[in-house]
């Protein structure tokens, strides 16, 4: 009984100690939106390039530096919280036209 008790115990550390790297993690790639965005054009030269409105009212936005190809997808939710989802290099403007309606694309 005691070693099984050890055992859940560890896991249970285990995990909380995942947790608590998860949430850290989380914090250094939240902000407030204003600086958030600041720091995109100032360390990156990025600028929105399109947005949209995700789950629980959040909305989604690619910034992009159409100059050095760098972007970065954002989350925004309703308290204002913005946090980095994605980041990369070589973005490119697309527009491309619609399929043709009633086309399976």
């Amino acid at each position: 009984m005691t070693r099984m008790m050890n055992v859940m115990t560890t896991g249970v550390l285990a995990l909380a100690a995942m947790v608590q790297a998860t949430q850290a993690q989380q914090a250094r790639n939240c902000g407030p939106r204003d600086m958030v965005v600041s720091r995109l054009a100032e360390g990156y030269g990025e600028t929105r390039q399109s947005m949209g409105l995700g789950a629980n009212n959040s909305v989604i936005e690619v910034f992009a530096s159409e100059e050095s190809g760098t972007w970065t997808i954002t989350v925004t939710t309703p308290n204002g919280m913005t946090c980095l989802v994605a980041s990369g290099q070589a973005f490119e403007a697309l527009a491309e036209a619609l399929p043709a309606k009633g086309s399976d694309a």
